[in-house]
């Protein structure tokens, strides 16, 4: 009985390892249909659904379905019908999360609010109306750290401004009075301006517009949102984040 038992785990063993191979087979095949039809677009992942046929493929952050073949592409969002969930947003909100760890946060302005103990970092641009109507807003929040990454891409003025205040002696000081008074920031220069990089990174984390928030478990919020929102998102990263 030991010998057989031990017989049918063996075969079990490779049935499972010959079905994952079959798996990974099947997933490169589709993924190689995809790029025969679409030449030129990169596909980041190509994941099997729940709905046995259909196989997900990912391009950036956005998701697309296809039939093994590739005969046949769907857009659209995929709904679990039990749950009602949608499985295509959940999808995407995780394409879009970024190990807040991963962030250059020496190249960002650094401001500290009270305790300091929830954190987010956004990229912002200097003259982005929708960026000043957010301080406007976390002025009023405490305990917070933000990391500013300038952004500037609207503008020469914004390539100018960011360059000024990055180089002021006290930059978080000179960036406050700009966001929140207007105050124009005095001419300065200097030898470590980082905006090449800063947009160079923004490009690549697809920062398509600002501002544009990450937070400590790696989940991403766009535009001016009102306080509530901001603190519930505050709070639920700084409870998922990783120790």
């Amino acid at each position: 009985m030991r010998f057989i038992a031990r017989a049918h785990l063996g075969a079990l063993l490779a049935f499972a390892a010959l079905a994952n191979v079959a798996v990974a087979d099947t997933l490169e095949d589709v993924q190689a249909a995809f790029e025969k039809q679409f030449k030129g677009v990169e596909v980041g992942e190509v994941r099997k659904t729940p709905l046995p046929g259909l196989f997900e493929v990912q391009v950036g952050m956005n998701v697309l379905y296809v039939d093994e073949a590739v005969e046949y592409v769907l857009q659209g969002s995929l709904i679990e019908v039990e749950t009602r969930t949608d499985l295509t947003k959940a999808r995407k909100q995780k394409l879009s999360e970024v190990p807040f760890e991963s962030l250059p946060l020496a190249r960002a302005v650094k401001l500290v609010r009270g305790t300091g103990a929830r954190k987010m970092a956004i990229f912002e641009d200097p003259n982005c109306p929708y960026c000043k109507k957010l301080h406007s807003t976390l002025k009023e929040m405490d305990d917070l750290t933000i990391y500013s990454f300038l952004f500037p891409v609207l503008s020469q003025d914004s390539v100018t401004k960011a360059r000024d205040i990055w180089c002021a002696e006290a930059p978080a000081q000179v960036w406050q009075d700009w966001m929140l008074q207007d105050e124009a920031p005095e001419t300065a220069r200097c030898d470590d301006n980082p905006a090449k990089e800063i947009i160079a990174l923004g490009h690549k984390l697809q920062v398509s517009g600002t501002p544009a928030m990450f937070f400590e478990d790696g989940s991403r919020l766009s535009g001016a949102v009102p306080r509530a929102k901001l603190e519930a998102q505050l709070e639920a990263a700084s409870k998922a984040a990783p120790e």
